[in-house]
């Protein structure tokens, strides 16, 4: 999977997770996935409940548009998205430059 897709309410995301980081932060990382920093520890799905707000307040969004699809117990997490497909992607495109196409 690319870092992102468009999908029927908005996008997915592949992000790879870095936990015990010294900030939060999600920014651009290979072409399969965004990177992720989180202060949170990879413990008791910590590093997932602070993943999701850092996703939602990146891609303005509620809290509530951002799903964990895939990957609860890894570092490579696959999220879904929900609002306007293209204002999402062109987040997502801004985050890595205009080189990179999804």
């Amino acid at each position: 999977m690319p870092a992102w897709r468009p999908s029927a309410t908005g996008i997915e995301i592949a992000v790879r997770v870095t936990p015990r980081s010294s900030r939060d932060m999600l920014a651009a990382g290979t072409e399969e996935h965004f990177a992720a920093r989180l202060a949170a520890p990879p413990v008791e799905g910590a590093a997932n409940a602070a993943l999701v707000p850092l996703v939602a307040k990146t891609f303005g969004v509620p809290k509530r548009d951002v799903t964990l699809v895939a990957g609860e117990t890894s570092r490579l997490k696959r999220l879904s998205i929900a609002g306007d497909g293209a204002a999402l992607e062109q987040i997502a495109r801004s985050l890595y430059g205009e080189g990179h196409d999804g």
